[in-house]
């Protein structure tokens, strides 16, 4: 479990990512800090959509598997250096009218107190693929 004893490095990203292939969303959040920040990968503003607290992120978080219930983030790759880290992998997720999405993404992180303080999510800006 992430934490100030806790150390901040490829295994706990990668601890993280299988949270969100699991959809489990209260591991998630036992990774954010209490004054944690999720810009996601779309949305009306510079960063995207940006979710902040605790309970903004959440919503932001589980908001992924309501647009992609199948949602999943596969061939990860994880480092950390200092108090920021990238994860890189492939996203795959099929909306509910049946297109798909499958691109390579990363999310920068700035962490504080071995804990995740900022999870800012980039996506290849890939059509949608047809539904099957």
């Amino acid at each position: 479990m992430p934490g100030s004893n806790h150390p901040v490095d490829a295994q706990m990203l990668a601890d993280f990512a299988a949270a969100w292939n699991r959809h489990d969303i209260d591991a998630l959040m036992s990774f954010m800090a209490d004054d944690c920040e999720f810009h996601a990968v779309a949305g009306p503003d510079l960063l995207g959509r940006s979710f902040v607290g605790r309970a903004a992120v959440r919503e932001g978080f589980e908001l992924a598997w309501t647009t992609f219930p199948d949602a999943a983030w596969l061939d990860g790759e994880h480092f950390v250096a200092g108090d920021r880290g990238v994860s890189e992998s492939t996203f795959r997720g099929t909306r509910s009218d049946g297109t798909r999405i499958e691109a390579r993404m990363v999310d920068v992180f700035t962490f504080r107190d071995g804990r995740i303080a900022v999870k800012n999510a980039y996506r290849k800006d890939r059509p949608p693929l047809a539904a099957r």
